[in-house]
């Protein structure tokens, strides 16, 4: 595997990734197949618990999920609001997975707005 040469890139696609967290467990959100890389546009993160704020945490691995690091650690969500995570854009490359972590089951869905390269 190498990374893919966006000078020659055969398709260039966009695409949405979306989900509830119905438990607490780390979510993937996207996992960069191989000969390929994403540009990640957009974030949010709605909170439809119309009473309660709930953490949110996202991660990014660069090894394909043996090691991850934070871009937002325990972010709070407020009740009935979502956040928009990212103001500028992040790349990842083949096997780099982004994943996100709900403080409490079954309040938190989120979307991401991305565009896949394809070597």
């Amino acid at each position: 595997m190498a990374t893919p040469n966006l000078v020659n890139v055969a398709t260039i696609s966009p695409k949405n990734a979306m989900g509830s967290l119905g438990d607490t467990n780390r979510t993937t959100m996207i996992d960069v197949a191989a000969e390929s890389a994403v540009r990640i546009d957009t974030i949010l993160i709605s909170n439809d618990d119309g009473t309660n704020a709930c953490d949110a945490t996202v991660e990014v691995s660069n090894d394909n999920g043996s090691t991850y690091y934070k871009i937002a650690s325990t972010i709070s969500v407020p009740a009935d609001s979502t956040l928009s995570l990212i103001d500028t854009p992040i790349y990842l490359d083949e096997t780099d997975l982004i994943a996100i972590t709900a403080g409490t089951a079954s309040d938190l869905d989120w979307h991401v707005s991305y565009v896949e390269l394809i070597d």
